[in-house]
């Protein structure tokens, strides 16, 4: 069932529902303002009718044998009036009839009701009848009659109206589900990033921008896989294509293979191996199945060894590394092997791409919640359209320089991967001749350990 079609049964339910309450409110409340004004009219002489038929019952023992010579015309003031009066037993049997009414089922009907109560119980029903009072009761029955006969196609009127403006809400409501339908319906069939119209800002846009921020999403995960495959596809056809253009020279030698001949085909296995460990490391990360061993770490003194380990290549460029930590050494829980491969492989960048005699500074700072790692160079920085996709797997800012020398375009996105698994962040900012800063955000409270005693 369409949407807009529940929603009119539901409005027109409510409609029909309201109507039918309306109605029979209004016939009760009319019904009991007409019964109240027929006994209102003969309360008082009801009253003196049925004190004396009460005081016979209970001075007769409480039975009504011989109530039938009663005269009790004479107990009240008739003005003139020729009443009928009529006592029935709780069993229905007539106790006492008096008047010029011979009808019991007139003065039933058209008279006035009081019950006879000794004790607490109803003994007899007590009916006095008079053509006023008759021309009250049908009044009685008349006036709700005629306002049923009203209400009726009044009501009628009013749910005809009503459904007609509940349909057209409904069919306005839903109209832009109804717009949103078609881009849904493609988006299934797989037309990614397929966009539906905004027409309105209330929960229905929403709604389609949320729509449009989803399919949008889909199609760059879906030019990301295939970007993926298609470069996990050249990554690894290149140490392949070598490694068997190798073994077909070797074996069309028709000689022995000296073990140096061998030493190509072993780097370029290890090349592959390692391709490999890198893309499954960053697939974990990616899925947040990477498995963390927390411990309490010394940033500083594992930045330190970093410095040792990258130091030499640094001196053979001419490239001054420093290290800046405040006093007191910050102590954080994060597995020291993942933070070691994220911050040498932004130091080893960093040497990498900083001109001779230029500087690489690596800084520690406390902040709330956690430490900044800063990884800066003075090199020749990353042009902005670059800058936003250096995290991103396979991709080479310089796309001339060599595979063997830039490596597979992995690193980057594994260092975010691991950073992002201790709840950090990692960022950039580079401008072009001016060098690049990482930095490096990890959570967590910070310890200070003790410093070193002097040598």
């Amino acid at each position: 069932m369409k949407a807009n079609l529940k929603l009119f049964l539901a409005m027109a339910s409510f409609v029909a529902a309201m109507c039918i309450v309306f109605g029979l409110l209004t016939m009760f409340i009319v019904k009991a303002a007409s019964e109240a004004a027929v006994q209102s009219t003969r309360g008082d002489q009801l009253e003196a009718l049925a004190e004396p038929l009460i005081r016979y019952y209970e001075d007769h023992g409480r039975s009504w044998e011989g109530v039938g010579q009663l005269r009790l015309e004479e107990s009240v003031e008739t003005k003139g009036r020729e009443i009928s009066l009529l006592l029935v037993s709780p069993q229905n049997q007539v106790l006492l009839k008096q008047g010029e009414e011979g009808d019991d089922r007139v003065v039933r009907r058209l008279g006035i009701r009081k019950p006879l109560l000794s004790n607490g119980s109803t003994v007899a029903v007590l009916y006095e009848y008079d053509p006023d009072v008759a021309m009250l009761s049908k009044l009685r029955y008349g006036i709700p009659i005629s306002v049923l006969t009203l209400l009726v196609p009044s009501a009628a009127a009013f749910i005809v109206l009503s459904l007609l403006v509940a349909w057209g809400l409904s069919k306005r409501m839903t109209s832009p589900l109804r717009r949103l339908m078609p881009a849904i319906e493609r988006l299934g069939r797989g037309d990614y990033g397929v966009q539906a119209p905004v027409a309105v800002n209330d929960e229905y846009g929403q709604v389609a921008r949320a729509f449009n921020e989803m399919s949008l999403l889909l199609r760059d995960a879906e030019e990301n896989r295939r970007s993926l495959v298609a470069d996990v596809a050249h990554e690894l056809r290149t140490p392949i294509t070598i490694i068997r253009g190798k073994l077909d020279l070797l074996q069309h030698g028709g000689e022995r293979i000296a073990p140096e001949n061998l030493l190509p085909l072993q780097d370029e296995l290890i090349r592959l191996t390692r391709l490999i460990d890198d893309l499954h490391q960053l697939s974990l990360a990616e899925a947040r199945k990477l498995p963390i061993e927390r411990r309490p770490t010394n940033l500083c003194e594992l930045l330190r060894r970093i410095v040792e380990r990258v130091g030499p290549d640094a001196e053979r460029k001419g490239i001054r590394m420093e290290l800046a930590c405040e006093a007191g050494f910050p102590v954080i829980s994060v597995d020291p092997n993942r933070m070691t491969q994220v911050f040498l492989n932004l130091a080893v960048n960093a040497v990498r791409y900083t001109q001779p005699n230029g500087a690489v500074n690596l800084t520690v700072r406390e902040e709330a919640g956690g430490l900044r790692v800063e990884v800066a160079d003075n090199g020749p920085g990353i042009e902005p359209r670059h800058l936003p996709h250096i995290f991103d797997r396979f991709y080479r800012a310089d796309e001339a320089r060599a595979r063997h020398g830039g490596g597979a375009g992995l690193g980057l996105a594994i260092a975010k991967g691991y950073v992002t698994a201790h709840d950090g962040t990692i960022e950039a900012a580079s401008s072009p001749g001016q060098g690049t800063t990482f930095t490096v955000r990890l959570p967590g409270p910070a310890e200070r350990a003790a410093p070193e005693p002097p040598n």
